[in-house]
């Protein structure tokens, strides 16, 4: 089964675009259901192969998953890739026939979205004021423009200075497959992307080849790990007792859009979500 979950991975990075992290989570998985099915199978004897593989196969492999001690949402997250795999599996003849809708994943009740107050994010942002180094204006431009335009940490990352359209204080992200998504900001903060270009990131720059928006000590593009642990400083910095992460921020942008008579649809568009049930889940916070 090893091969055929490369090639599973493999379609899912061409395909798909998935990123590094969901690769990832589906070698895990998929890893331990193979590592399963071979046990399983080597008591049936030898001669295995994926085609072979039951109904009674997957039955014994959620009740092994049951009893593990894995969250609900572990479980869920599991079943889901097994199902996408055999569903690849199927399509490619590669099993008898389609056994994914045997693979019942329990439900997950998705807690709510957790999001600062207000004041708290005016202190957050007022923080990185206090100090007038070039890192502490980068961590400014940074932190007011994930509150301005609710992007996940990853994007933010990716950003490339060519993204933003300070004359018409936009961001254009570009998405899977090229597409993409206009984000619009206030002038307010299209003035300060401006001026974070040309009087901040200048003095981080080493090599004029880099198009990063947002650069480290080194010149290089700021990863996520360490966009992670700026946002972690600042807030212990500024006593704020909540858990404050990049998808805090991004939260308390869409729930401070919505309460202020937004409206959902755009709020959806913004943050890209694919069904508006989950952008109105912002409405119960």
């Amino acid at each position: 089964m090893e091969e055929d979950i490369r090639l599973f991975l493999n379609y899912i990075s061409k395909e798909k675009k998935c990123s590094r992290n969901t690769l990832d989570a589906y070698h895990n998985d998929l890893s331990q259901l193979s590592d399963y099915i071979a046990v399983v199978k080597e008591k049936e004897g030898p001669g295995y192969n994926s085609a072979e593989l039951s109904e009674d196969h997957l039955a014994s492999y959620m009740q092994s998953l049951k009893q593990k001690s894995y969250t609900v949402s572990t479980i869920a997250r599991k079943i889901a890739a097994a199902r996408t795999f055999l569903k690849f599996m199927a399509e490619r003849g590669k099993v008898n026939k389609d056994l994914a809708p045997r693979l019942t994943a329990p439900k997950v009740n998705k807690p709510l979205p957790t999001a600062l107050s207000v004041a708290d994010i005016q202190r957050l942002l007022a923080e990185t004021a206090r100090v007038p180094s070039v890192d502490a204006r980068r961590d400014q431009a940074m932190l007011e423009l994930l509150y301005a335009s609710g992007l996940l940490a990853s994007e933010l990352m990716s950003l490339d200075v060519e993204d933003i359209d300070t004359l018409h204080s936009c961001i254009n992200l570009k998405g899977h497959g090229g597409k993409i998504r206009k984000i619009p900001l206030e002038s307010r903060m299209g003035k300060m992307m401006r001026e974070y270009i040309d009087s901040v990131r200048i003095k981080l720059l080493i090599s004029d080849k880099e198009k990063a928006l947002f650069l480290n000590q080194r010149g290089e593009r700021l990863t996520r790990q360490g966009f992670w642990q700026i946002v972690q400083g600042y807030a212990t910095a500024a006593g704020i007792s909540a858990k404050v992460t990049p998808r805090t921020i991004r939260h308390s942008y869409a729930v401070h859009r919505l309460n202020s008579g937004a409206d959902i649809h755009s709020v959806q568009e913004v943050l890209g979500h694919a069904h508006i049930s989950t952008t109105r889940a912002y409405k119960q916070v």
